[in-house]
Formats: structure tokens, sequence, C-alpha cells
């Protein structure tokens, strides 16, 4: 009877070695994460070091990697979805782009986590209380940037509560400049909001807004982060004798900036309704690009003569152009307008076309877009701006171009303020002026 007992474990043991977990809806505990992407710059000092002359030091909170913070959720006993936080935002991962499973070479869990619109994903190994990996981003080339994650951290940061050397709440003037290139040079316009060492804000800049951040101050040190699976941004500043502050901005691993920043009320940015034109000798705009099924889609299409259009410049891979997305979808679900089309032009990150083609088929099916979606390029921008020769440039993605039912341009508007701004409300009171103006 021992023996039958023990050649039956035997044949157990065996039969779980072999097995794999395929199930994709268990196995993370429920609650808060805290995550870091290690993003350490090579070039931009930040241990001591110097920026622009000015003695930095940004190693007591940041330790070199950009920090954010998720919650799983479990729906029923056994299926679950993330929430990434970044500040008053969440971003949902659906429970289909959860896959959990064991690696035998291993004898350890696995993990992947996608975020299929912005083409990237977070996979790894995890136990109980720790995931470990890399986020990578497919439509780059070997795009990896190592992940850890800690169970039941709620923090982003810091847990140190130094007293703030001032309150940063309010407007802020903000200047730019690439590391790499001192011609990469733009303003900004900072809007943060303080409640004791907590900060949370934005900032501004004429080709859209950087996100929902969110941070800490830590005595004379601001710290500022947001990751959504598209861009992972890391703000470090110091904030200087005359309350003026200098810091670092980097973008994952591929961009680096320092910023400098003032106190000014009375600082704007350019009008986005100026930035894009026509160059001289044009007097309309005129397209053929087709859409993911073969579609040629240009505003020479019968079903676009007599109304007025809204032509979006924008990539799926673009997180201000997806809520621009979100509110023009939304916008005329509520608001119908039979007299006004839409057209999508996608510049995308994949050169190849069958993969461009997936990226905005997916991106249709996942926002149940209503209009024509159409593949018109790469993203780089001067070969956008050659594929829209009429135009000045392609300053930023999303822009809009709004044209009337003659096929005369009312305004092109450059940029996105979105919900993290604090122009959005006026941002919607002008889209709705320029809808009863195109609607007449």
């Amino acid at each position: 009877m021992r023996i039958l007992s023990f050649v039956c474990a035997l044949l157990f043991i065996s039969f779980i070695g072999c097995f794999t977990i395929e199930n994709q809806f268990t196995g993370l505990a429920p609650g808060y994460w805290r995550a870091t992407l290690d993003i350490r710059p090579t070039s931009v000092a930040a241990d001591g070091g110097t920026l622009k002359n000015i003695p930095v030091n940004f190693e007591e909170a940041s330790e070199g990697s950009l920090p954010f913070t998720f919650e799983v959720i479990y729906e029923n006993e056994n299926e679950f979805h993330i929430d990434v936080i970044n500040g008053e935002e969440r971003i949902r991962v659906a429970k289909e782009d959860i896959y959990i499973g064991l690696d035998r070479k291993v004898g350890k869990d696995t993990f992947l986590i996608k975020f299929p619109v912005y083409e990237s994903y977070i996979k790894g190994l995890f136990e109980s209380r720790v995931m470990e990996g890399e986020w990578v981003a497919t439509n780059r080339a070997n795009y990896r940037i190592p992940f850890v994650a800690k169970y039941g951290k709620k923090y982003r940061f810091s847990q140190l509560r130094k007293e703030p050397v001032m309150d940063i709440s309010g407007k802020w003037e903000v200047h730019f400049e690439a590391v790499d290139d001192e011609t990469d040079k733009f303003p900004g316009i900072g809007e943060f909001k303080q409640e004791g060492n907590h900060v949370t804000g934005t900032f501004r800049t004429e080709t859209g807004d950087y996100r929902y951040l969110e941070g800490t101050i830590q005595n004379n040190k601001l710290y500022l982060s947001v990751f959504d699976g598209a861009h992972a941004f890391l703000f470090e500043a110091k904030i200087l004798e005359d309350k003026s502050m200098i810091g670092s901005f980097r973008s994952g691993k591929h961009y680096q900036a320092t910023w400098t920043a003032k106190r000014n009320d009375a600082f704007e940015l350019r009008d986005p309704n100026e930035l894009t034109f026509l160059k001289e000798g044009y007097d309309k705009i005129s397209f053929a690009f087709p859409n993911p099924e073969g579609k040629m889609i240009s505003l020479d299409n019968p079903e676009y003569q007599g109304k007025s259009k809204i032509v979006q410049i924008f990539g799926t891979w673009c997180p201000n152009c997806r809520e621009e997305t979100e509110f023009l979808v939304d916008y005329f679900k509520k608001k119908p307008n039979p007299n006004i089309e839409i057209i999508a032009l996608a510049f995308e990150k994949r050169r190849d076309k069958a993969a461009a083609n997936a990226a905005v088929s997916r991106y249709i099916k996942a926002f149940d877009i209503p209009y024509e979606m159409a593949v018109a390029g790469y993203s780089d921008k001067k070969e956008a701006a050659e594929s829209l020769p009429m135009l000045n440039h392609i300053l930023s993605y999303p822009t809009m171009i709004f044209i009337d039912k003659n096929d005369q341009i009312v305004k092109i508007h450059t940029g996105y303020n979105g919900k993290a701004t604090s122009k959005y409300d006026e941002f919607i009171k002008e889209f709705d002026e320029t809808i009863s103006l195109l609607s007449k």
C-alpha cells in the first residue's frame, strides 16, 4: 500500500511538473502595486552632478527610475483587470489583455500585460508579492526597459515627508531644451496642484499636454511621472533660492531634455489656430489615402460632397490623439450632425503597410469609431508634411482641420489641450462654436 501511494505521488508530481497554467485571469494579488521602470540617464546628471552648471541631486526619491502605481481588481473569484493610476486618471487594462502562466524551465509563474492600442506590453516572472520583467514597445527597434513591481505599496516616489520649501501650485513659464540637440528648444506651461508633499498637474506645450502627472515635493526637490502604456515620462527638478526651478525630463530611454521654470501667470503659448496653415499658392487641402481595407479616402469622394468636414491628423501610438479621438466619438454620439463628416489620417510608427493597417484596424475596433480612418504614412513629421504639401508643416499629433461645405478651410487647430489641463473647457467651448459655424 505504501509503495502504491509512493508511486501515485511520483506520478502526481510528474504531472504537475509538465502542466502549464493557461488561465489568463488568476494569479496576481488583489490591491495596489508599486512599479518602477529603470530609465536611468546617461547624459543628464542625476547623482550629485551638474545640470546646466547648477548642482542637482535627485537620488533621494527616484533612484534613477520612473515609478507608477496600479491596482489589481477582481471582478469575481477568478477574473480581474488592472487600473494603471496617474493622478486623477485610471487606465483600464482589460482582463482579456492579461495572461498568467507557468514557465516550466524555471518553475515560476509568468505574466503578460498588453497595451494593444499602443503596441506595447509588460512581461516577466512573478512570485506572490513581486513582479519582475520588462516593458517592450514593439513599434520601436529593440525597445525594452526593465520593470519591477511590488505588492502592497501605494506610494509613488517616496514615503518621506520632508517639509516643502514652497507651495508650487499654480502656473509656471517653462522652457525645454533637448540634451542631444540644442536646436530642439520649446516653451511650455506647468500647471501644478500641491497638497502637502503630494503634487499633481501637467505641462502644456504647443504640440499637446504631457498627460496626468503625479508625484511629490521633498524639501527643494520635485518629482513627477506618468506611464500610460505609450509614454513613460519622468520629471525631476530642484527649487532654487530665487524660487525658480531647474530640472530634467526623460521620455523612456530615448529622449532627455533640461527644463527651467519660473512663476508667470501672464505667460501664454502661441495661438493653436495660427500654427499650421496653407502655404501661399494653395486655397484648399486635398489627399487620397487608403483605409485599412484598401478603399481610397479623398475629399472628392461623393459622400463628402456638399458637407463640412473635420480632418484629424493623428497616430494610433499617441495618447493625446487617443483622448481627442474619444472626444470626437463621444461628441457626435451625443450631438449627431448629418452635415459634418470626419476623416482621420493616421501617420504610424510602422513603415510596413500591413503592420500600419493592422494598428489602425485595432484602433477602430477599440474605440468603435464610426468614421473613416485612412493610413496616410509614416509618423516622422517631415515625411508627413510631404504627404500634405499644401500645409506649412506637421507640427503636432493631433491636428484638426475644419473645412466648410465648399471645401474651404475655416481653421486648423494644432495640438490638444486635454482633460489634464486648465484649457479643456475652453477647447470644448471653441469646438462647439466651430461646429455651429460649419453647420450653417
